[in-house]
């Protein structure tokens, strides 16, 4: 099983690391939700794809990060996080009892509608950076990311809202991605989800990042301040399109 797996597959993990390691490099997330399409059909396990998607999504926002570690403001940073690490653990704790077809499709149609709201409305729509605003979307990241290995877009829809420019943005959110994947790694791994497979499948994984890195800085520096949300926007969309078909 194991030879059979890389033999077969080996192609399809690198191209979706180079896909999504490019689409999170240049909106700042949507790495587990490009990724997480295809890859629980080349795993054993559908904790074993959350698991490799999280070690490839962390290698990838680490990079930006550290690129854009001056721009982060850590008491916004801090208090989404703590609740984030409180409901992943719960989420990734009752995936294996988690019947996720029917989740899917609902969450699949809320990303679409939010999304063409956001882009619509998103002059009048501000999230506080009180809180409750910091809270509640901590809490919804947490229980995307347990569950489906991609809690990136409440996140994204806190910090795009209520950061000031797209340097900003990628610095806060690609600083969230890196501890928050982290955190569920750490999980996963006592849930006996990060296995040899993961390891040798993430291997083969970190040459497609290198190119998607490259590809999506590329195309990061040339969408305009005025234009970058509303490409974040278009993706939360796209996101929530491919979760519906495929649930």
């Amino acid at each position: 099983m194991f030879e059979q797996i890389f033999v077969e597959n080996i192609t399809e993990i690198f191209l979706l690391a180079v896909g999504a390691s490019f689409i999170q490099r240049t909106t700042g997330f949507g790495f587990g939700i490009f990724i997480m399409t295809l890859l629980p059909f080349l795993m054993p396990s559908y904790g074993e794809a959350t698991a490799l998607s999280g070690l490839l999504a962390f290698t990838t926002s680490l990079i930006a990060s550290i690129k854009y570690r001056r721009f982060i403001t850590w008491r916004r940073l801090i208090p989404i996080l703590s609740i984030f690490l409180i409901t992943s653990t719960i989420a990734i704790s009752v995936l294996s009892k988690m019947e996720n077809g029917t989740i899917r499709f609902i969450l699949g149609f809320i990303l679409i509608f939010v999304s063409i709201w956001f882009a619509f409305l998103n002059k009048r729509i501000r999230f506080g950076t009180t809180l409750p605003y910091q809270l509640g979307a901590g809490s919804v990241s947490g229980l995307m990311g347990g569950f489906f290995g991609m809690h990136g877009p409440p996140a994204v829809l806190y910090f795009i809202s209520c950061e000031k420019d797209k340097e900003h943005y990628m610095g806060m959110i690609q600083t969230y991605a890196v501890i928050t994947n982290v955190t569920m790694l750490i999980v996963r791994f006592y849930n006996g989800y990060v296995t040899p497979v993961v390891w040798t499948s993430y291997l083969y994984g970190l040459a497609g990042l290198v190119i998607g890195i490259l590809a999506g800085n590329w195309a990061y520096n040339r969408i305009p301040n005025r234009l970058f949300t509303y490409f974040v926007y278009g993706y939360i969309g796209i996101s929530g399109l491919i979760i519906f078909l495929t649930a």
